[in-house]
């Protein structure tokens, strides 16, 4: 697998796929983000592992607010709570079309295809064929193979002498090889699906390496969809096409099964490592996690929430003139909801708890595009945390502070070294 040097501010290379920047990016080139005003980056800033001052002041400001993005663009930040709600949840005012979003700013480009980028109908009729396969009853058969890999993954971390990178070790492994199960990869392409994985998320390589990734993943998809129509296996894939067969066509299933890639990887795996970080930190968290199996799920919970790893939804485009919060909004506005400062609304104090009872949160979005894996994701952390504080009791961290990216949508470290004995 490539190291995390190479996997480093996935935002860069997701806002080249997957956000406005990507259309700034094709006009001024891929150093873009930095002639960007400080203040529009600050919802894609953390200190350590929490948002930067600076959000947590706009949010207390008010909930909205206009960003100073350039390029003639006008981009909208969504701070408070129900405007947040509101706005996820509204595909009648809200557009998630690319295609609508680049005419904002000029730029028509192909839909990359999935679901973060599509509208009603099609948008409906594209969840419907993955829900199914995402309940819990569906994903129950994922459980052993979640354990069994990271048990593998625990049984390297021992067997290494000094500290280990937590990173490369085990939190990028364990939600790639559980996509590959859930995909139905064959065991003998694993090894190359890893790696395009880990580089459509590496623009430092060059916008050019990133997006070539991106294009020979869909087309290795589309492979597989071919293999599978011919030979349909018990992954989602097989199971799609046993079930709805001609309902989805091989560009459209080779985009849902790409969009599960893009959602899965990089943010259960910044998870994975930025939990690990807190727990380490937290001894009665710690605590917990590895001796309370009741506690589990409530503090994993409560780590979704007040990590919020995906700090940004996907751009809405407003569909005609409208208000929000007392705040006039043009029609082809482009909207963007921090997750990050919607999840710190309401508390009493903003710290990590542990103990507290989190009744719901946006850390996997809100309305109809939900993050549809977030069930799959609660699995591996459920199953990973425990697993990795039991096994080691004196995990600490190796380094005071390790390198956390530093402009993100999806927030992480680009390695965590630990050590695992006294």
């Amino acid at each position: 697998m490539a190291t995390l040097a190479s996997v480093r501010d996935g935002l860069v290379a997701w806002v080249a796929r997957r956000s406005i920047t990507r259309w700034v990016m094709g006009r001024i080139g891929s150093r873009a983000l930095s002639l960007l005003p400080d203040r529009a980056l600050v919802p894609l800033k953390r200190d350590g592992v929490v948002p930067v001052p600076e959000l947590e002041r706009m949010r207390e400001s008010g909930p909205i607010h206009r960003l100073p993005v350039p390029f003639g663009v006008r981009v909208w930040l969504v701070t408070g709570q129900d405007e947040a709600k509101k706005v996820l949840s509204d595909t009648d005012a809200f557009s998630n079309d690319y295609a609508r979003l680049g005419a904002a700013v000029g730029r028509v480009e192909q839909t990359p295809g999935g679901l973060g980028f599509a509208d009603p109908p099609d948008h409906t009729r594209l969840r419907k064929l993955l829900t199914p396969e995402f309940t819990m009853r569906r994903l129950a058969r994922l459980v052993p193979r979640i354990d069994e890999i990271v048990t593998e993954r625990l049984d390297a971390m021992e067997a290494a002498e000094g500290p280990v990178d937590l990173v490369q070790e085990f939190a990028l492994p364990i939600p790639s090889l559980t996509i590959c199960e859930l995909l139905g990869v064959p065991y003998e392409d694993r090894a190359r699906f890893q790696e395009l994985a880990a580089a459509r998320f590496d623009l430092f390589g060059g916008a050019t390496q990133a997006l070539g990734a991106i294009s020979e993943s869909l087309k290795y998809m589309e492979q597989i969809v071919r293999r599978e129509r011919r030979n349909p296996g018990d992954g989602l894939i097989g199971m799609i096409i046993r079930e709805h067969g001609d309902e989805v066509s091989d560009e459209e299933l080779a985009g849902l099964a790409d969009g599960v890639l893009t959602g899965g990887f990089d943010t259960t795996a910044s998870m994975l490592a930025l939990g690990a970080i807190v727990l380490m930190s937290d001894p009665e968290a710690r605590a917990r996690m590895a001796d309370d199996d009741a506690a589990v799920g409530p503090v994993v919970e409560e780590l979704l929430r007040h990590l919020t790893v995906v700090q940004v939804a996907f751009p809405r485009f407003a569909k005609h003139d409208m208000v929000i919060a007392d705040t006039p909004i043009q029609e082809g506005d482009v909207v963007v909801v921090s997750l990050a400062a919607a999840n710190r609304e309401g508390l009493d104090k903003l710290d990590f708890d542990s103990a507290r009872k989190v009744s719901q949160h946006l850390a996997f979005g809100y309305g109809a595009h939900r993050c549809v894996g977030a069930e799959l994701a609660r699995m591996e952390l459920r199953a990973a945390y425990p697993a990795l504080l039991r096994r080691f009791p004196h995990l600490r961290m190796a380094a005071e502070r390790p390198p956390f990216r530093t402009a993100s949508i999806v927030h992480g470290v680009e390695a965590l070294w630990v050590h695992t004995r006294p």
